[in-house]
């Protein structure tokens, strides 16, 4: 209800004009429009005005108006003549803003039901939406044409991946890995696995032995894989994560509601996500992961936490453990964790020593051999045999003196296949023939380089030797020359040496120089020594030491040196040939060069690989024993 005065006479003209009776009769009329029924009885109640408020004395009816429209603020006593005028301006104030609340309550509840209505409209619409999407469901023509799009898309097959076809499908299949196949074996398939790190060079079956590994394992009724056991394989120069947690797919993350949104009815609710990773996925299983070394050092001792405790963690500040909308298995993620007890493989072909060693400790180690020359041969003539291709004597051969990798031995019997195919004009693939000049010129036009090896004919020579050196998990030999002239003035004799071979090599020389004067009773200075690593390769180690001396001697005293022998060994100052590393390595690059005879220190003897065929090996523990065996050979 609203009053209005247009100007303060009029108001005045009201005061003046009508009795105090009726004022008070007008405004209780006004406040039963403004205060509901309920309220005022309440009050009346509270305030204890029943008598005041059915009094025939104004004063009394309005000392209750007065309470009822204050809400008991207004005034504590009944009024009189005196101050009856100041009591009733009160109360037309306190009614004035009574007046204005419910307006403003009124304007307000009308805006909030017209929103209702608006919004119920809007709900109503949805809901009609949803069912009529319900039945036609989702697609429509344009979503409908990019899923055609995508199935013809998917039907073009355009390549056929030669590496995968010809994939070893047994062990059998795999060449020149029998012992680290065994020692792969003992390890997984046991009641009691291990974690392993695989190491060797790259192309020689770690990957495809670890698959196979587990197929034969999950055979065996004493092991602890069953049929349903995963083979998770991920490469770890790939595999990255967010510091933050808000992307692991190694581990698992959780999705919150706001920043990366969760499942629309979770996100509604507030609710976190937890999305378990890899290590979740391979329970129960293998986890295999490729170039581990490459694997990010924090990364990687978060796996190692996972290793120990056989379960993801899951934490988000979004999560309500007493929120009842919670599903169980968001619950269930968040406080007992995902389940990850896999076993892991690590594949890499780094040196043990660049492995992380908190990681080392946990895993058993296997180590693959590099691949020698009939390796090659053999893997060349099965996967001739897989794709029905007849290959002239020779070729695979050929190939295995290009590389040492039975990858890149498939790839350029691939590249020959293709060449033949395409300058032959073939219409039937099946008499596809790889001779000798086709395998040549494929060869040229890829730009390789073999790998050298001896001439059956070579004779034996003064100042030239071979030693032996490791590059990863290859083994190589090192040409060393050397030339000894008289110095033009006697005692001012000069040793050269090239820098590029590195300080290591230049320590063997003096080493060396130290050690002939002793067993020669030749004073160095008295001649101009000049040692030269052929090929400017650097040696990191001391391993070239004793290859350097028993060369250096061969000048000074015009004794000729076999050719088919390759030296390894540090050389002492007293003259006593010390172990080295990296024999089996060695060994392999011996074979490779085409060397007949290894002969090493006497230390390294128990590493010696047995079942050598095409190679023999021979000990020193000192100079002269190596002295004794270079010299007596020619």
């Amino acid at each position: 209800m609203k009053i209005l005065y247009e100007d303060k006479n009029a108001e005045q003209l009201i005061k003046d004009e009508l009795p105090l009776d009726t004022q008070i009769d007008v405004l209780y009329e006004i406040m039963r429009n403004v205060i509901d029924e309920g309220s005022i009885k309440a009050k009346t109640i509270k305030f204890k005005l029943q008598k005041h408020i059915k009094s025939e004395d104004v004063y009394r009816r309005l000392y209750a108006l007065n309470k009822i429209i204050s809400n008991g603020k207004g005034i504590d006593m009944i009024p009189n003549e005196k101050n009856i005028q100041e009591v009733l301006d009160s109360t037309n104030v306190w009614l004035t803003d009574e007046i204005a609340k419910r307006y403003v309550q009124n304007k307000i509840e009308a805006e909030v039901e017209k929103n209702l209505m608006e919004k119920q409209d809007k709900y109503i619409d949805e809901v009609r939406l949803g069912i009529i999407k319900k039945q036609k469901g989702p697609e429509n023509a344009k979503t409908l044409k990019k899923y055609d799009d995508l199935k013809a898309l998917d039907s073009r097959k355009l390549t056929k991946n030669i590496q995968a076809m010809l994939r070893p499908e047994s062990f059998s299949e795999i060449v020149g890995q029998e012992r680290a196949i065994k020692s792969l074996l003992s390890k997984m398939a046991s009641p009691y696995p291990q974690h392993i790190i695989l190491y060797g060079p790259p192309g020689v079956g770690k990957t495809t032995a670890a698959r196979l590994a587990l197929e034969e394992a999950k055979k065996l009724s004493y092991t602890i894989y069953d049929k349903e056991a995963k083979f998770v394989e991920v490469d770890g120069t790939t595999l990255r994560w967010d510091p933050r947690e808000i992307t692991n797919p190694l581990l698992g993350s959780v999705h919150d509601p706001i920043y990366q949104g969760s499942k629309r009815d979770l996100a509604e609710g507030g609710i976190p996500e937890p999305k378990p990773g890899l290590v979740t996925e391979a329970h129960g299983g293998v986890l295999f992961i490729d170039e581990i070394g490459e694997l990010d050092s924090i990364l990687q001792n978060k796996l190692l936490k996972v290793l120990e405790d056989k379960r993801v963690e899951f934490s988000s500040s979004y999560y309500d453990p007493e929120d009842e909308n919670t599903p169980k298995y968001i619950k269930y993620l968040f406080d007992k964790g995902a389940p990850a007890d896999f076993v892991l493989i690590g594949a890499t072909t780094k040196e043990p020593s660049e492995i992380n060693p908190a990681l080392r400790s946990r895993c058993t180690e296997v180590y693959f051999e590099p691949l020698a020359a009939t390796d090659i041969e053999n893997i060349v003539v099965n996967a001739a045999s897989k794709l029905e291709v007849e290959i002239e004597d020779g070729v695979a051969k050929t190939i295995g003196r290009y590389t040492i990798e039975g990858r890149k031995a498939i790839n350029i019997l691939a590249d020959a296949y293709g060449y033949v195919l395409h300058n032959s004009e073939l219409v039937d693939e099946s008499k596809v023939r790889i001779d000798m000049k086709d395998l040549l010129e494929v060869i040229s036009i890829s730009r390789l380089f073999p790998y050298e090896e001896l001439d059956k004919d070579v004779k034996a020579e003064v100042g030239h030797i071979y030693g032996l050196g490791v590059s990863g998990y290859i083994g190589s030999t090192i040409e060393i020359e050397t030339s000894v002239f008289e110095a033009k003035e006697k005692g001012k004799g000069h040793v050269r040496f090239n820098d590029t071979a590195g300080s290591m090599a230049k320590d063997s020389v003096f080493n060396a120089a130290s050690v002939i004067r002793k067993t020669t009773n030749k004073d160095i200075n008295d001649y101009d020594i000049h040692v030269n690593i052929v090929g400017g390769g650097k040696i990191d180690g001391p391993s070239a030491g004793a290859a350097i001396t028993v060369c250096i001697i061969s000048s000074l005293l015009d004794k000729p040196l076999r050719q088919d022998i390759a030296v390894t060994g540090e050389i002492s100052l007293r003259g006593i040939i010390k172990p080295v590393g990296g024999i089996f390595e060695k060994i392999y690059g011996a074979r490779r060069k085409g060397i007949k005879l290894v002969i090493l220190p006497s230390d390294n003897e128990k590493e010696v690989p047995t079942g050598l065929k095409d190679i023999e090996t021979k000990t020193a523990s000192n100079i002269e024993e190596l002295m004794k065996l270079v010299f007596s050979l020619t």
